[in-house]
């Protein structure tokens, strides 16, 4: 499978050149579909998320992205799947949730895009609603850099959020809101709680 096969390359260019160090790897389930949801600040995120775990996880990448020649054919390689972004892309929730459905890992920045200053952004009520209609579990990740040659990126995995009272009834944007804004907090604490690394 060509996933497996990049994820393996992207492996070896963390442990060889960025150092890279995970805790809290055990908290991504063996079996069942899950949620990976992390802050984002760099292009090299979403490989470094691939890299957590050995089982396969589908990314939503902004469409634009789909576009560019190469990077396009990488995606498509991999099964990564467009969203058009500030909209209600059907499309990209029917088949975020059909992954989900086949027992697979989805791949999120709540953020929806980078941040240019590594301060977090306000996260999009789209991850809520997928976990809710899903009922998958949502792992928070907490990335920090930098991505500097020889120099350490550490990683936070967090223990998996359920949302059960919102399950299997109607739920409101603001409630969505809500639900994001735990999302993003957990990443933050994650972040904010190891933020002395950034300092070595």
């Amino acid at each position: 499978m060509a996933y497996q096969l990049f994820r393996r390359v992207f492996v070896l260019i963390f442990a060889l050149f960025f150092r890279l160090e995970v805790q809290g790897r055990e908290n991504i389930p063996m079996d069942g579909p899950f949620i990976l949801c992390a802050n984002h600040f760099s292009w090299w995120d979403p490989p470094l998320v691939g890299t957590l775990t050995k089982r396969f996880v589908r990314f939503m990448a902004k469409e634009e992205l789909f576009k560019i020649p190469v990077l396009g054919k990488f995606f498509t390689i991999i099964q990564a799947f467009p969203v058009k972004r500030n909209t209600a892309d059907r499309r990209a929730i029917r088949t975020a949730l059909e992954t989900l459905k086949n027992g697979h890992g989805l791949g999120i920045f709540p953020e929806g895009t980078r941040s240019r200053t590594n301060e977090l952004l306000p996260p999009q009520a789209g991850v809520a609603m997928l976990a809710i209609k899903s009922k998958a579990p949502v792992v928070p990740i907490g990335i920090i850099g930098p991505y500097k040659l020889f120099r350490p990126v550490r990683v936070f995995i967090g223990t998996p959020l359920r949302f059960p009272e919102y399950y299997d009834v109607k739920v409101s944007g603001e409630q969505l809101n809500k639900i994001a804004q735990q999302i993003m907090q957990e990443i933050a604490r994650l972040c904010q709680g190891n933020s002395e690394v950034n300092e070595h």
